[in-house]
């Protein structure tokens, strides 16, 4: 069975074995849906063709055509004009129907990825604070004893990278800020749920990077489950902005220096936030979710 989700920064496909839920083959490319977007309200021509570059080059990896497919996408396609025209280009060209979900919604399906992976990962995985930072939004889920309250923000590394060149710290712990009041509905955070999880490219990035992987030889396997201090974030946050483009964008991935070094500060800045000085980091997300939810949903028909 197939997932796919087609975020504000990047396109993620993954294939599970619905036995045994275990990753079959993976793909990634980065996209840049929502470049721009906040100045123009609209998927921008040069994103467009990024994602059906990308699809093109993954149809020759899965097969769309004779697998299972659920497809979704997140904030970008939200708010964009012209997602709908763009949505349905996709699925003249490449028979793929994208649903676009509420935040809440996305951040449901995450946690049943982070669920899953903790388990699998060996860690208590029915109390947790969690927050997946992606391109254009910000879910945030807090869970007691398998019982989830989630929010969606309208914050990402593309939209706050592009809007904010100057004083990009002062910026960035205003935006944070505007999780407050659902923050402070859950008393005792760090106490209570234990355990900080983090998902999305900027950790997982961070994660390969402080393992010496460089972006064409990213590893799920020595990512997922690791334990990033936020000391580590700041290792990475100095190291890669002293590093010229090149050797910064050997461990980044091409022109996404900017993205990741501005996550670096919106992630240090959620874990004070939330009163955790480490977090455990998780590279799967969304589009496993969405197809643990089919798989789950196949085991009790």
């Amino acid at each position: 069975m197939i997932g796919c989700d087609l975020g504000s920064n990047t396109l993620r496909i993954v294939e599970i074995a619905c036995e045994s839920k275990t990753r079959v083959k993976a793909f990634e490319r980065i996209v840049r849906t929502a470049k721009d977007l906040h100045v123009t309200g609209m998927i921008s021509e040069i994103s467009k063709q990024n994602i059906l570059n990308a699809l093109e080059e993954a149809s020759k990896v899965f097969d769309f055509q004779q697998e299972k497919c659920f497809c979704v996408t997140t904030e970008a396609m939200r708010v964009a004009s012209n997602a709908k025209a763009i949505l349905d280009e996709i699925e003249a060209r490449f028979g793929l129907h994208f649903e676009i979900i509420s935040g809440e919604r996305e951040a449901h399906l995450t946690s049943l990825a982070i669920e899953h992976a903790l388990k699998r990962e060996g860690f208590e995985h029915q109390t947790y604070a969690l927050f997946d930072l992606g391109g254009g939004s910000t879910e945030l889920t807090f869970c007691l004893n398998g019982i989830k309250q989630s929010q969606s923000f309208p914050f990402g590394i593309i939209n706050t990278a592009e809007r904010y060149t100057q004083d990009l710290e002062a910026h960035v712990a205003r935006i944070v800020e505007s999780i407050s009041p659902f923050a402070q509905t859950q008393p005792d955070i760090s106490s209570t749920f234990l355990q900080l999880v983090t998902t999305a490219g900027t950790p997982t990035t961070v994660a390969a990077f402080l393992e010496g992987l460089d972006y064409a030889h990213y590893d799920a396997n020595k990512v997922n489950g690791k334990i990033l201090h936020v000391k580590d974030f700041e290792e990475a946050y100095q190291r890669l902005s002293c590093m010229n483009e090149s050797d910064a964008e050997r461990f980044t991935g091409t022109n996404r220096r900017d993205l990741v070094v501005v996550g670096i500060l919106i992630v240090k800045a959620m874990m004070r936030k939330l009163g955790f000085e480490k977090c455990i980091v998780v590279d799967d997300g969304l589009r496993e979710g969405v197809v643990l939810e089919q798989c789950y949903n196949l085991a009790r028909s």
